[in-house]
């Protein structure tokens, strides 16, 4: 979907000047100015007062016939047909919730998409009772802050044939979860950091002529090192512990973010949990194919004593991931122009990460080493108490706790 875009002193001006005109005269001036737009004019001109397509077109065509200034029946203000969301207010909760299953998201920005047409999503609608159009869905995922996006944008690879069938199943199983009010955590490694007095992209308020100096080049010998944020996002509570670890992205290092949130968040969330599900990348430290993340996510379910189940996103599908675009993104935003100085300063600028919706953020600094290349013997994974389900068992798997006697 097209953004709105920013509106101009001039637009602002005779906007408010329309409040002083009939139905019939405002109909007739925006057509006007939308002729004079040329191209692309009356799509703009929609975008901008909220008339739909239509009404301005009507206009245009009045414009043409050059009919008596009072031609017409001028009805009272609130006259006309209602939207569709006020004569249906029962239609955004489906339309949230058709969303909810099929959103991406840009981790270094608030943009987020659907992989799923207008015209899709509105026979869904429709056979859920709610008929509309595709043009309302546009216009309703405009409102709702969606954007339209090009294929480089929301494709990072070959498509899996069983790309949808495994969003379906991890869809299944988030439902499945919150419904016995288990929790559902969604878990990613953000885009690594230099830590010192260089430049971050965006701008920040500041006194005029005072910017804040960092250095010309982002020479990693410059660093006081990197900063590695691991994020477990509760996606019921729309919140999250992120992890800022200092040596290695290691599967060692993910599952002991993991166990940080539910040491610091999640135990005292859900006090009667009987099992914890985690969606994750294909790839990372917490691929399916690694080895030690088995191992470590094991010794997790039995020191929680709960069963634990992963879902893998397929391969080249991580922006659909919900931390992608719940945590991440809004994290990028909150750090915009704020040089990452200390390791200090990156565990403040994402604990004060909100959003309108509610998000909270708790982050602390994981000061230890985690070395890489760490084999894994054969007969620890042959120790594992793990159940691979019958869909996809490589990605997706229940680690069952090991007895403690």
């Amino acid at each position: 979907m097209a953004t709105r875009g920013s509106v101009s002193d001039a637009d602002r001006r005779w906007l408010r000047a329309l409040g002083t005109l009939n139905e019939y005269q405002v109909r007739l001036f925006v057509a006007e100015r939308a002729l004079s737009a040329g191209r692309g004019g009356i799509s703009r001109l929609a975008r901008l007062t909220g008339m739909s397509r239509t009404t301005i077109a009507k206009g245009a065509t009045e414009l043409h016939s050059r009919p008596a200034p009072t031609a017409g029946r001028i009805r009272q203000s609130g006259g006309g047909r209602r939207r569709v969301e006020d004569a249906d207010p029962g239609l955004l909760r489906p339309l949230t919730r058709i969303l909810e299953e099929t959103t991406a998201g840009d981790p270094m920005s608030a943009l987020k998409w659907t992989n799923k047409s207008t015209r899709t999503i509105a026979g869904e609608l429709t056979r859920l009772g709610h008929p509309v159009s595709a043009v309302t869905v546009g216009r309703l995922l405009e409102t709702l802050g969606y954007s339209r996006q090009g294929n480089i944008k929301t494709l990072e690879g070959p498509q899996h044939p069983d790309r949808d069938a495994q969003f379906r199943y991890i869809n299944a199983q988030v439902k499945t979860f919150q419904r016995s009010g288990d929790p559902v955590v969604s878990v990613d490694t953000k885009k690594k950091e230099l830590v010192g007095p260089f430049r971050n992209a965006g701008q920040t308020w500041r006194p005029q002529g005072r910017p804040t100096e960092v250095l010309t080049h982002d020479f990693p010998q410059s660093a006081l090192g990197k900063a590695i944020p691991y994020g477990t996002y509760d996606v019921g509570r729309d919140a999250a512990v992120v992890n800022v670890g200092v040596s290695h992205d290691t599967a060692e290092f993910a599952v002991e973010s993991i166990r940080r949130w539910w040491r610091l968040m999640g135990q005292r969330t859900y006090p009667a949990a009987r099992r914890l599900l985690i969606s994750a990348d294909a790839g990372g430290s917490n691929g399916p194919r690694l080895r030690a993340w088995k191992v470590h996510l094991q010794e997790l379910a039995t020191d929680l004593s709960v069963p634990i189940t992963v879902c893998h996103y397929p391969p080249g599908t991580s922006k659909w991931n919900k931390i992608e675009h719940r945590l991440f993104s809004f994290i990028s935003l909150n750090w915009k122009g704020q040089p990452l100085v200390s390791y200090e300063a990156v565990v403040n600028l994402i604990g004060h990460t909100r959003t309108s919706r509610g998000l909270k953020v708790k982050a602390v600094l994981d000061t230890h080493t985690y070395d890489t290349g760490r084999p894994v013997a054969d007969e620890e994974v042959q120790a594992l108490r793990i159940k691979r389900h019958t869909f996809h068992p490589d990605w997706n798997y229940t680690f069952l706790p090991r007895s403690n006697n």
